[in-house]
């Protein structure tokens, strides 16, 4: 899995050799182990999640799933191939992974000049004589 921030391997490799192995159930092979069971599920992170986000005062429309859609989001903002995004998640169509993209504003502007620029380039470049 490619990470999007450079400290993630890091706090991952910290969390696998030193907390992961504090829970009763970490001998199951999932990377989130609970106490009480073999791996912490979806909906009790959202739980938690949805918790903290109204305790923060944060808008409702973000949830859990958020972390997804920016983890799409910040891998085609930095320029990573469509194709390889789209395999990183899952997805077997790019319908479904472009529904994920959120790409802001700057980025939409900068991505629009770049192709006119080159096309703006392209047509003003003399044409080469044919021998």
């Amino acid at each position: 899995m490619l990470t999007v921030f450079d400290w993630s391997v890091e706090i991952l490799q910290r969390w696998n050799e030193e907390v992961r192995p504090l829970f009763p159930t970490a001998g199951s092979g999932a990377l989130w182990p609970s106490e009480r069971s073999a791996r912490v599920g979806f909906s009790q992170m959202n739980t938690r999640f949805t918790a903290y986000r109204d305790a923060l005062g944060l808008d409702d429309g973000l949830d859990f799933h958020s972390f997804r859609r920016s983890y799409v989001t910040h891998l085609i903002e930095q320029g990573m191939d469509a194709r390889f995004v789209q395999e990183q998640v899952g997805h077997e169509h790019a319908s479904t992974t472009a529904i994920y993209t959120c790409v802001s504003s700057d980025f939409r502007t900068r991505t629009l000049r770049r192709a006119l620029d080159a096309t703006m380039q392209a047509t003003l470049r003399p044409a080469r004589r044919a021998r």
